[in-house]
């Protein structure tokens, strides 16, 4: 790893925590504008189970039916009920998106289980993603990395820029297109505020807003704004 990766690692509990690092469980909130477009409600102290190896994530409720759980599985998902009985599935969920008029304005429960349990993957198991050796990352200047990922990876797009604190190795903004909404989604995820763990840091409070063309966080609209309520790796 680079010296801006090893910083981080470090920062958000080392190498050993997230070498061994199996799962994350979390309890989080999230609303904005992102949802208001594809008419899809917010959610409210939603839980979502994760493993940290692969791309494997289970966020309850997905939508209006608080027993029914949307799981992202590789590169499909489905839902499930409480009992995790398979009630719907979607294989190669991504080449549905961006879709045509339908999906502009309205997601289903299988598109949301797609894109958020994959974006909250990504945001939780970052300090394992700076260790994976099939992305690409390199450091563009001090503090600031991009990353080349693989397809094999759902996330929000190939090619995408980290930039972190030169003291702390906290993430400060983590800039994307989220191109299953529209390739020209262009977002800065700005970390607004990290929380103590047991025995790490994690960003607990998140603010996406659009950037302009140099690279700045806009002050809006709020795109989607995150509350990380509950945070636990083991």
């Amino acid at each position: 790893m680079n010296q801006t990766a090893e910083k981080a690692v470090a920062a958000y509990g080392g190498k050993e925590l997230w070498s061994n690092a199996k799962t994350i469980e979390a309890e989080v909130s999230a609303h904005g504008l992102a949802f208001q477009m594809k008419g899809r409600p917010f959610f409210e102290h939603a839980r979502i189970s994760m493993e940290v190896a692969r791309p494997f994530s289970r966020l309850t409720p997905i939508g209006k039916d608080p027993q029914v759980a949307g799981v992202l599985d590789g590169s499909d998902t489905r839902l499930e009920d409480q009992n995790g009985k398979a009630l719907a599935e979607r294989k190669g969920a991504r080449r549905f998106f961006p879709g045509g008029l339908g999906r502009l304005f309205h997601w289903d429960d299988l598109d949301m289980a797609y894109f958020a349990n994959y974006a909250f993957w990504n945001y939780f198991t970052l300090p394992a993603l700076l260790m994976r050796e099939n992305i690409e990352w390199k450091e563009i200047q001090p503090g600031w990395l991009e990353a080349n990922f693989p397809e094999s990876i759902p996330t929000h797009s190939k090619i995408q820029r980290f930039r972190f604190d030169l003291k702390t190795g906290l993430l400060i903004q983590h800039d994307y297109t989220a191109e299953v909404i529209s390739k020209l989604a262009t977002a800065a995820n700005v970390v607004m505020e990290h929380k103590q763990g047991d025995g790490y840091l994690y960003p607990s409070r998140r603010l996406v807003t659009p950037r302009s063309p140099s690279g700045k966080a806009l002050p809006g609209p709020t795109l989607i704004a995150i509350t990380v309520h509950d945070f636990q790796v083991k």
